[in-house]
């Protein structure tokens, strides 16, 4: 190993028993500024008009992308194992053609912007 280069250690990390439960999200809004991401994880129930957020979670430029990375190497794994996966209607759409998914925050400028995953 070079002297330049650092053996990464593993990272203890702490779950407490409320982390471990998980939030379930099935709709994310995001954001961005030039120095932060914001992902708003919410969760909607057919039927009702209406998304509640449960976790807001804020990330510099850098760990956005890192987390980019990560998710495009997991989900290449699970489609390698379960197949590809499905996204139904035109993206970003139910079957009415009303948004879902990934969306812009209410009221944010042209420094934000939506992509649905």
């Amino acid at each position: 190993m070079e002297k330049n280069q650092q053996q990464q250690q593993p990272i203890p990390i702490e779950l407490d028993e409320k982390a471990a439960e998980g939030i379930y999200s099935n709709f994310v809004l995001t954001a961005h500024t030039a120095s932060e991401f914001i992902l708003d994880f919410a969760r909607m129930v057919p039927g009702i008009n209406k998304a509640k957020v449960f976790a807001r979670i804020i990330m510099t430029p850098q760990s956005a992308k890192s987390l980019n990375v990560v998710l495009t190497g997991a989900i290449k794994q699970f489609e390698e194992s379960f197949g590809a996966i499905q996204i139904a209607q035109q993206k970003g759409t139910r079957a009415d053609g009303s948004p879902i998914g990934f969306q812009s925050l209410p009221g944010q400028g042209q420094e934000k912007k939506s992509s649905r995953g």
